[in-house]
C-alpha cells in the first residue's frame, strides 16, 4: 500500500450501481467517506461485508459518513449483486475501466487484477485518517471504522 494516514486521498470518479457517477472530491468539506475496496462481487466475504455496512448505515448517516464499496467488477454486475444482496442503499462503485485505476491509485490493486480487501477513511478535509489492508478471507469489523469516525469528532 503506497498511501499512508495523513496523505491526501486521490480523487476519482466512478460509476455507481445506482446509475450515477460519484466523484470523491464532491464530499470535501461536507462528509467523511469510507472507501471499502473488496475483491469481487458475489463472493461470500464481500457479500457479508456489504451487508454489515447496510446494517450499520443509519449509524454512518448520523455521523455524516458516506460509504462506497469499490471493486473491479463492471457496473451491471454491481447492480445485479446489489439486488442479490436484497438492496444496497449506499453506492457500489465500479473500478472496471480503466481496469483497477482507482485501486492502483490507492496502492491496493493486486497482480491478479483484483483489489485487496482494504478500507480507507477520508475525513471532511480529504485526508486519509485510516488505511488498512486485510487478508482476503478476513471480514473487517465495522467497530474498527466506527471508532475512527467517532475520533474525528
Amino acid at each position: 500500500m503506497n498511501l499512508q494516514v495523513g496523505d491526501p486521498a486521490p480523487d476519482f470518479e466512478l460509476l455507481s450501481h445506482q446509475g450515477n457517477k460519484v466523484r470523491l472530491s464532491t464530499f470535501r468539506g461536507r462528509k467523511s467517506v469510507i472507501l471499502a475496496f473488496h475483491p469481487l462481487a458475489f463472493t461470500p466475504i464481500c457479500s457479508a461485508q456489504m451487508r454489515n455496512y447496510e446494517a450499520d448505515k443509519a449509524w454512518f448517516d448520523t455521523h455524516e459518513v458516506n460509504l462506497f464499496g469499490i471493486s473491479v467488477d463492471a457496473s451491471p454486475a454491481k447492480t445485479e449483486w446489489a439486488k442479490a444482496l436484497g438492496g444496497v442503499s449506499f453506492d457500489l462503485l465500479s473500478d472496471f475501466h480503466p481496469h483497477g485505476a482507482v485501486a492502483s491509485a490507492y496502492g491496493v490493486l493486486r497482480e491478479d487484477g483484483i483489489s485487496e480487501r482494504a478500507i480507507f477513511v477520508v475525513d471532511k478535509a480529504g485526508t486519509l485518517v485510516f488505511a488498512k489492508v486485510y487478508d482476503i478471507p478476513t471480514l473487517p469489523d465495522n467497530a474498527e471504522v466506527r471508532q475512527v469516525i467517532t475520533g474525528l469528532g
